[in-house]
């Protein structure tokens, strides 16, 4: 891949041209429309996928935004105007020529067992949209499926659907389309998450009762966001309820939550939410000194405010606080925590033209101490990203619509300190703190030619600068590989160390085959200039994130997905299929026993090659009825090819899974009772077995081959199923309702890990004593799992 320096103004200006084009009279001429924003009466949030028409002609209708919002071609008036939703009441309201822009109200029907609706979108979206690659799972859903422990989970919710798999047992971490975990962008209400996850990745860091809405793009990501070759997880805190206070929450296994929202006043709404763990309660119940002095948690807060100034602006300030903590007695400790702030202005300029500005600010830190009179140390590092981003929406026809804006942002990766306490024989190491900037420009336009065929096209121009201050080293013939160190090169504040820029282009096509089916095909360039140089495929808490550097260029990918969607039976299944490829340039990896943590020298370290993943993802899903759920299959295959690694030959990753199918089914029975089910089951995780032994010093040690992941676990598979009971409502403010769910319901002993040691005398763990001799030794493998069968209990509540 080759990347050129280029000068920033020139390119500017053609966005000062494109800014001037958005400030023309022309934008601001008023359309003969009516608008207005559709709202939950209930919860008080905006209603997307509202249907919006005049009474007598339906095919003429709209369908509101994601913000509730929408526009009607008017008639002559007085007329009727008609709004409903699946599961809500429809409301008609007479419409005069002077109306203004009207808010309307819609409340939710009583409970119908023949229309359980588990899509917040519209019904044919699938099929009319432009989108692939895009999911929307609903909270609703996503606290229906059988979790860990009870913890209802995002991003394991997303595990469940095609192309999307994982690291192992329990985790939360996301391999998209052959991409490794650090390749995803997780943004919340905009701001980037560097570490997603609690309990070494066991849950996420999203309580559910919080979250609005969570959408998944793996696919055709719009042009407004970049950062990560492989996925965005978007996900935004709900807003506050407009009409009273309310709460919700629950009381789990291991952990309790509560979320509390309502109006301020008749501007202002809040949000407010917590959830922590109690496993150190448990513990400090225990009779035993060496486990009643053990810590064991994480907690989260999280809270929002809105404040709509008028009717045309809205100004969203929200933030997220989290803490993981582990201590073994006084001795050791292991903490970590991620902080993000972010705001939002969205302003509606005319009918046709839109604003919205994101400011924030998001870091993350860890911290380990050990206390020992010989080896006793404190280590921690924090990076963090800040960052400004300006968008116009412009909409010129309801058949055509424009983006464009600017993103900037700061990266500050603090230096990693490690000091040892004061009688230790350690030495203190302390790396040099690294910094870059980033400045990104988009523009793309989506387009309905006509009513079969659409397009969205997209482009994206990133400039990566590395910056000081900071230290650059140079290598005998330029190779850090060698690494023969012949000079140092110091840079102060903000000079410019290294620069990189790439252009993005994205589009997509879709053309209506009839009313029901559609064909879809897309492509997408994404450049990333940050990755996590580890040893582990699962993620850790300390895993070191890297920035391009001299040695280290950006990484990109090119992505082509074909796909072929269909609707049945009036929209209540959904089927698609979907293939693609994708093409890595610059992937890295570590060398044989390299070691990152600690030196300054990363780049030592460190191979790059390339790489390339295909793949099909099949979906059926049923929307609507008593049973809901979907089944999804994927065929993929991920390979990497990186001189250096397995003698220069194609090798797959730890996450290539050639097979993986998943099963959701929800049932429910009647207001009360309601049931789900999920089944998993995917091919093993490619691992290098030992092919041999050899002995150094008395000791028998593994001998493993030159080639990497030729072996594989065996294959995963589980069954989770959960029980709803919901009480009556009887009018009472108070409502509960009670989920008993079994992970692993078989009790399938699926392997987290492998250790290739010497069995004594037939036992694991032997220690030999004079009187306890070893008479028997042999090379064995010792398979670790983390669960059977693990059964839960959680009471969740409403007022």
């Amino acid at each position: 891949m080759e990347f050129r320096k280029r000068k920033l103004p020139q390119f500017l200006g053609l966005f000062i041209l494109i800014f001037t084009f958005c400030g023309h009279p022309s934008f601001a001429q008023q359309r003969d429309e009516v608008e207005g924003v559709v709202y939950d009466t209930d919860s008080g949030e905006p209603l997307p996928g509202a249907n919006i028409y005049w009474a007598g002609r339906p095919q003429s209708g709209v369908v509101s935004d994601e913000n509730g919002r929408f526009r009607l071609q008017k008639i002559t008036l007085p007329a009727e105007l008609v709004v409903s939703f699946i599961g809500f009441q429809e409301i008609r309201r007479q419409i005069q020529e002077n109306d203004k822009p009207t808010k309307i109200y819609l409340r939710p029907e009583e409970f119908s067992l023949s229309e359980v609706v588990v899509s917040e979108r519209r019904p044919d979206e699938n099929v009319k949209s432009v989108d692939m690659g895009k999911s929307v799972v609903p909270i609703a859903t996503i606290k229906n499926i059988p979790a860990l422990f009870g913890e209802v989970d995002i991003l394991r919710s997303l595990q469940m659907l095609p192309g999307i798999q994982t690291a192992g047992e329990g985790t939360t971490g996301l391999f998209v389309r052959g991409g490794s975990a650090d390749q995803n962008l997780v943004q919340l209400d905009g701001a980037p998450i560097y570490n997603p996850s609690h309990f070494f990745g066991f849950f996420s860091v999203f309580n559910p009762d919080a979250i609005d809405n969570v959408s998944l793009y793996k696919g055709n990501i719009p042009a407004q966001f970049g950062g990560r070759l492989s996925s965005l997880v978007d996900v935004s805190l709900k807003e506050g309820n407009t009409n009273r206070i309310r709460g919700e929450g629950g009381i789990g296994t291991i952990s309790s939550r509560l979320t509390i929202d309502g109006p301020i006043n008749d501007k202002v709404t809040f949000v407010a939410s917590g959830r922590r763990t109690y496993a150190d309660i448990f513990l400090g119940l225990s009779s035993d000194p060496n486990i009643r002095n053990n810590s064991l948690y994480f907690y989260d807060l999280s809270g929002k405010v809105t404040y709509r100034p008028s009717d045309k602006d809205k100004i969203t300030v929200s933030s997220y606080y989290g803490n993981d903590f582990l201590g073994l007695s006084e001795q050791f400790g292991f903490g970590w925590t991620n902080w993000v702030n972010s705001a939002v202005w969205n302003r509606t300029l005319s009918d046709k033209l839109y604003l919205d500005v994101n400011a924030y600010h998001s870091s993350y830190n860890y911290a380990v101490y050990f206390q020992d009179e010989e080896s006793g140390f404190a280590w921690d590092n924090l990076f963090s990203e800040s960052g400004l981003r300006g968008e116009l929406v412009y909409m010129p026809k309801e058949n055509l619509k424009f983006h464009t804006g600017v993103h900037t942002q700061y990266y500050h990766f603090s230096p990693l300190n490690f000091a040892p306490d004061e009688n230790s024989n350690l030495e203190g190491i302390t790396t040099n703190a690294r910094n870059a900037l980033q400045y990104n420009l988009f523009l793309s336009s989506q387009w309905e030619i006509n009513p079969r065929f659409s397009a969205e096209v997209g482009l994206r121009k990133s400039f990566y600068q590395q910056i000081g201050s900071g230290v650059a080293y140079e290598y005998e013939n330029g190779d850090p590989r060698t690494g023969v160190l012949t000079d140092t090169l110091n840079y102060g504040s903000f000079q410019t160390m290294q620069t990189y820029s790439g252009w993005e282009p994205r589009a997509a096509l879709r053309y209506l085959v009839n009313e029901s089916s559609s064909l879809k095909a897309s492509y997408n360039r994404n450049y990333q200039y940050l990755q996590v140089a580890s040893n582990s495929s699962a993620g850790l808490p300390i895993d070191r994130w890297v920035p391009a550097d001299r040695y280290m260029s950006p990484i990109s990918s090119d992505q082509y997905s074909v796909g072929y969607f269909k609707n049945l039976v009036n929209n209540r299944w959904e089927f698609s299929v979907e293939a693609y490829y994708k093409d890595f340039q610059n992937i890295i990896d570590l060398k044989q026993g390299a070691n990152v943590l600690f030196t300054d020298n990363v780049e030592t370290e460190i191979l790059a090659g390339r790489g390339w993943a295909y793949g099909a993802e099949f979906l059926i899903r049923k929307n609507v009825g008593s049973t809901t759920g979907w089944v999804g299959y994927t065929y993929s295959r991920t390979y990497r090819q990186i001189e250096g690694i397995s003698l220069g030959q194609p090798f797959n990753p730890r996450f290539d899974r050639p097979h993986d199918l998943n099963v959701v089914v929800n049932q429910q029975f009647n207001p009360k009772w309601s049931a789900s089910l999920t089944f998993v089951y995917t091919t093993g995780q490619a691992v290098t077995f030992p092919i041999g032994i050899y002995e150094v010093d008395n000791q028998r040690l593994p001998l493993y081959s030159d080639l990497r992941n030729e072996d594989r676990f065996p294959d995963y598979h589980r069954m989770d199923v959960s029980i709803n009971y919901k009480a009556p409502d009887k009018g009472r403010k108070w409502r509960g309702s009670w989920n008993f769910s079994v992970y692993n319901v078989y009790g399938r002993k699926n392997p987290f890990s492998y250790q290739f040691a010497e069995i004594l005398n037939e036992t694991i763990n032997f220690r030999p004593t004079s009187d306890n001799p070893v008479t028997t030794r042999r090379p064995g493998v010792v398979k670790t799992y983390l669960f059977t069968y693990l059964p839960s209990l959680t009471y969740n509540f409403e007022f």
